[in-house]
């Protein structure tokens, strides 16, 4: 894989569709006086682009555009009419998908590959890349080894070069029942604290296991804030006031 750092990114013109209709533009509209992450992967609705590489992307975008990113462009060589139903179906409102249909910006970065194999003909390497005026200032390309490599283009590897000392938001999981008080009160507590969460609520048969497995209790609800378990109702009573 090519190396870009230092050259200007490739003049091409992209054919996207969004909000249903078709719209025209080009490397020097995308990248001219602004400076612009990119990340480039195999696919839309593939799934290590759908569950993480795109959705941190557009966790992060907040904090990217806090510390001087303009702008954040998916690339994939896809038709734009699939980056457009991708997007929707992202819920993207940061990120915005550039669709590469015919290839030429992949390939005039050097990363267009043969995914044949699997049915997918010419697609890009996954890579991402800081390009500040047109051109790239850092990439991080994954290695090239067997398979679908995704160590380096993630969204947390670009921040860390960017702002090294920027605080990501806490990662927050809260397992609860439908119709449990308990449950309900600690969603008002974290509500009222500002708490970015993910509820998972579950269902009947499988809560009391899932939870002694994870948690050490079968009882709801139960918080998990970066990987650690935080614990009950009151634990995170508890530990909201902590964080006040």
């Amino acid at each position: 894989m090519q190396n870009f750092e230092g050259n200007k990114v490739p003049q091409v013109d992209f054919k996207l569709h969004e909000n249903n209709q078709w719209v025209n533009t080009n490397s020097a509209e995308l990248f001219d006086n602004k400076t612009v992450v990119v990340f480039s992967l195999p696919g839309a609705f593939t799934p290590t682009c759908s569950s993480t590489h795109l959705p941190r992307y557009e966790e992060l975008a907040g904090l990217f555009k806090a510390h001087g990113v303009d702008s954040i462009l998916c690339v994939s060589v896809n038709d734009g009419f699939v980056m457009e139903s991708w997007a929707r179906d992202q819920g993207l409102t940061a990120v915005r998908p550039i669709a590469d249909g015919n290839g030429s910006f992949t390939e005039g970065m050097g990363m267009l590959v043969d995914k044949s194999a699997l049915g997918f003909g010419k697609r890009s390497w996954r890579y991402s890349m800081l390009v500040k005026n047109g051109v790239v200032s850092k990439m991080f390309i994954e290695p090239d080894v067997e398979g679908d490599p995704f160590l380096v283009s993630d969204a947390d590897t670009m921040l860390d070069y960017i702002a090294p000392n920027a605080a990501k938001p806490e990662q927050v999981a809260l397992f609860s029942k439908v119709g449990c008080p308990f449950c309900a009160k600690a969603k008002e507590e974290l509500d009222a604290a500002g708490v970015n969460y993910l509820e998972m609520p579950l269902a009947d048969n499988v809560r009391q296991r899932l939870l002694s497995a994870v948690a050490g209790k079968g009882t709801s609800p139960q918080l998990f804030v970066n990987g650690a378990l935080i614990g009950d109702g009151t634990a995170i009573s508890a530990w909201i006031k902590a964080r006040a």
